[in-house]
């Protein structure tokens, strides 16, 4: 009897691992079922019409490559541009996202610079429609689309009002935040939702 409980419970054992071994595969799947890609859809803030997108893409060595497109802009004016450190845009104004994405010991500058937020992105500069477009690399010494410290995913991109004077401490003076968005992972296309930072 003693030898007929025991195998009932490695029986079970082996089953209970089994069905452990296929929750761990599933959502492993899950996961690994995501493109490289990452984009966030903004939108106003309160009082504004600005909305469009910004795309992140992995470059490869070259790093990451940013691809904007706005609408609703005045005519011919120019925005700052940043990767925000929370992806929260619930406030009226777009301060939930916190501020700039910044790594230990980084300033406010230019992108092109050498020092200067991992988030900051410089300026875009709208057409005489008050469309606006913009493509740069950012090296991934700064941001990266995969997981770890330096990711956009499960941060916020905010546009702000003016133009960022690409020195001024702790933002660049530019203004209020026009519009805002979260940065998400890409799916394939398989309808899956987007895998959020971990």
């Amino acid at each position: 009897m003693v030898k007929s409980h025991a195998k009932y419970q490695s029986a079970c054992q082996v089953m209970l691992c089994a069905a452990f071994a296929l929750t761990g595969a599933a959502a492993v799947a899950a996961i690994d079922d995501h493109s490289g890609d990452a984009k966030a859809k903004l939108q106003p803030t309160k009082g504004s019409s600005v909305t469009g997108t910004v795309s992140f893409k992995s470059a490869g060595a070259d790093g990451v490559r940013i691809v904007v497109s706005l609408t609703g802009l005045e005519p011919n004016s120019v925005h700052g541009l940043h990767v925000h450190e929370k992806g929260d845009c619930s406030a009226p104004d777009a301060t939930s996202a916190g501020g700039h994405f910044s790594l230990p010991g980084q300033e406010h500058g230019a992108h092109e610079g050498k020092s200067h937020h991992a988030g900051d992105l410089g300026n875009l500069t709208a057409d005489a429609s008050g469309k606006g477009s913009l493509t740069l690399t950012v090296p991934d010494t700064k941001l990266t689309v995969g997981p770890g410290p330096m990711s956009v995913v499960g941060r916020a991109v905010v546009v702000h009002g003016g133009p960022d004077d690409l020195k001024s401490q702790p933002a660049g003076n530019s203004g209020p935040r026009i519009a805002c968005g979260v940065i998400d992972r890409e799916t394939v296309s398989d309808g899956k939702a987007p895998m959020q930072k971990q």
